[in-house]
C-alpha cells in the first residue's frame, strides 16, 4: 500500500466535512415536535461552523480548555469561584468549567475581562449553585447568586437559586438568582429559582432553551434582547404576580423578550404576562401554553396612561384557558404571521454568528 502524507489526509477531511452556515431567517416551527430538527439545522456545533462565527469566538472555540470542579476533591478546583479566578484577565480561549454534581453555596461573579466561560453541569444530575443575597444586603442587581458581566458566556444543566425567604408585602424583598449583563449568552436546561426579580435579563443578546424560571413579581426583568424557547414560567405565592418587566425606553432600542413554545403555570390565578416598568416594553408570546393561572386581561394596566401607546405586547397562536383574547387590555397586539416572524428567528438575537449548542459533559 502506498504512503499518503498527513497533509493530503487533512486536505481530504477538510474537503469532505461541509461548513454549515447558520441562518438568522429560518423561523421556529409552529409544531413543537419539529424544534429539535430546527435547532440541529440552525445551531450546529463548532466543528461544522469554523470560519462562519464572530472571529473572536471562532478563535476561542479552536483553543478550548477544560477545567474541573469537585467539592470532594480529585479535580482541578473545589469551588466555582476558584475556577473562575484561575482564568486570566483578557482570556481568549473557551474555558469549560465542568462541575461535579452537588450543592455549591457560593456567590459567583464572572468578570467582564473573562469572556468565553462555560459552566457545565452533568445532565440528569443535581448541580446546584445557591446563595441567599438580598437587595437589603447588596442592592437589587448585586444580590444575584450568579452575576455575569462577560461576553460569550454559556451555562448548561444547572440549578441556580436564591434561597432568601419570600419577602413580606411592602418590604425590600428583591433577591436575584441571576443577573446576565454580558452579550451573546446561552442557557440550556437551566432552572432559576427565586421570588421577586428572579432573573435580571439585563443587557445583550441571550438565548434560553429548555429552561425553568420561577418567581412572584417581575421575575424576568431588564433590557435584554432575549429568545426563550421551550421554557416553563412558573409563578408561586399569592397576591400580585407579574412575569415580565421589560425595560425598553424608546422605539430605537433593539431589545425585548420573545417567548416561543413556552408554558405558563403557577399557583392561584391572576398572573400577568408583563407590566410597563419603563415606557416602551416589548414582549411577545408565540405558540405558548397559558394555563388558567393567567389573568384574563393578560397584561397589567399601565399606571401611566401614555404608555398605552408605546408598549408592545404581542400574542400569536397561544393556547390554553389563559390565552383567551376576549378580556385582554386594548393595547394587546394580536400579531399576524408577518409581524411575528422576526420574533421567531435567531435574527432577533443575531444568533447565526455566535450561538452554539452546549458541549458534551
Amino acid at each position: 500500500m502506498g504512503y499518503i502524507s498527513p497533509s493530503i489526509v487533512a486536505f481530504i477531511v477538510a474537503f469532505v466535512l461541509p461548513v454549515v452556515l447558520a441562518t438568522d431567517t429560518a423561523p421556529i416551527p409552529e409544531v413543537r415536535a419539529q424544534i429539535p430538527q430546527w435547532f440541529k439545522t440552525n445551531v450546529a456545533p463548532y466543528s461544522q461552523r469554523k470560519g462562519t462565527l464572530d472571529p473572536a469566538l471562532d478563535a476561542a472555540e479552536a483553543a478550548r480548555i477544560i477545567v474541573t470542579v469537585n467539592q470532594k476533591g480529585g479535580a482541578n478546583f473545589k469551588s466555582i469561584n476558584e475556577a473562575i479566578k484561575s482564568i486570566p484577565i483578557g482570556n481568549k480561549k473557551r474555558v469549560i468549567i465542568k462541575l461535579a454534581p452537588g450543592i455549591y453555596t457560593e456567590k459567583v461573579t464572572v468578570d467582564v475581562g473573562r469572556p468565553f466561560v462555560t459552566l457545565l453541569g452533568q445532565p440528569g444530575s443535581q448541580t446546584v449553585l445557591t446563595y441567599h443575597g438580598t437587595a437589603a444586603q447588596y442592592g437589587t442587581v448585586e444580590s444575584a447568586t450568579l452575576i455575569v458581566w462577560s461576553d460569550y458566556f454559556m451555562a448548561a444543566n444547572l440549578i441556580i437559586k436564591n434561597t432568601s425567604p419570600m419577602p413580606k408585602p411592602g418590604s425590600q424583598g428583591q433577591a436575584l438568582a441571576m443577573r446576565i449583563n454580558g452579550d451573546y449568552a446561552a442557557f440550556y436546561t437551566c432552572s432559576f429559582y427565586g421570588f421577586q426579580d428572579t432573573l435580571c435579563d439585563d443587557r445583550g443578546n441571550h438565548f434560553f432553551k429548555d429552561c425553568y424560571i420561577e418567581g412572584t413579581y417581575d421575575f424576568i426583568f431588564g433590557r435584554g434582547a432575549s429568545l426563550y424557547l421551550n421554557t416553563k414560567l412558573h409563578a408561586v405565592g399569592d397576591g400580585l404576580r407579574v412575569i415580565t418587566a421589560q425595560s425598553r425606553q424608546s422605539n430605537t432600542e433593539q431589545n425585548g423578550y420573545t417567548f416561543v413554545h413556552c408554558k405558563i403555570t403557577g399557583t392561584g390565578t391572576g398572573i400577568y404576562l408583563g407590566r410597563s416598568w419603563m415606557s416602551h416594553p416589548k414582549v411577545v408570546y408565540a405558540f405558548t401554553e397559558m394555563t388558567s393561572v393567567v389573568n384574563p386581561s393578560g397584561w397589567r394596566e399601565n399606571f401611566n396612561r401614555a404608555y398605552d401607546k408605546t408598549v408592545f405586547y404581542g400574542e400569536y397562536k397561544c393556547f390554553g384557558p389563559g390565552s383567551h383574547q376576549e378580556k385582554r387590555v386594548p393595547y394587546t397586539q394580536d400579531v399576524d404571521q408577518n409581524e411575528v416572524r422576526p420574533f421567531l428567528t435567531l435574527g432577533y438575537i443575531k444568533g447565526s454568528k455566535w450561538l452554539l449548542p452546549p458541549p458534551k459533559y
